[in-house]
């Protein structure tokens, strides 16, 4: 099985405002763990649960650039899209995300990352609705389950970095 580095993932959920909350610590310096945002191949073997592989259809790592990635489980596929607002390597990445299945529903998300002593990273998520109920329909999606695996597999990416 894979190793893991029993590192915490906290997700907030506030209730009555449109926000989700992670905070989760990474073995890698900011700029690792930026890169394996940023880079398309990387940022496609960690995303989501491990049941499902990812591709990526395009991607524009680039203040003001766009992406969008498709993910598959079984026969099913699922895309999703958006725009990358702001780049500012290697301590944030400001961005918007759509569920295809969802074209109403997009999200801003906020990423920072902050060096912690040792050569490791905070990485805080702060990711805003139009709606608490938007929201509440993306947590119901299974995120929890997607963002903790893709944060494990992570783990494992940044180990080979």
């Amino acid at each position: 099985m894979s190793a893991t580095t029993g590192h915490e993932t906290t997700i907030e959920v506030p209730e009555g405002l449109p926000t989700i909350g992670i905070v989760r610590e990474f073995d890698a310096p900011p700029e690792k763990v930026y890169r394996a945002h940023v880079e398309p191949d990387l940022a496609m073997s960690w995303m989501g649960p491990r049941d499902i592989v990812s591709r990526a259809e395009h991607w524009e790592a680039r203040t003001g650039g766009s992406w969008r990635y498709v993910s598959r489980r079984g026969e099913d596929e699922f895309g999703f899209y958006g725009s990358f607002h702001e780049l500012r390597p290697p301590e944030r990445i400001v961005q918007t995300f759509t569920y295809e299945g969802m074209p109403d529903g997009v999200a801003l998300e906020i990423l920072t990352l902050e060096p912690l002593d040792g050569g490791r990273t905070r990485l805080r998520v702060l990711s805003i609705a139009a709606s608490v109920e938007e929201r509440d329909a993306f947590v119901a999606s299974g995120m929890e389950t997607g963002v903790v695996q893709g944060y494990e597999q992570l783990d494992e990416l940044l180990a080979g970095l």
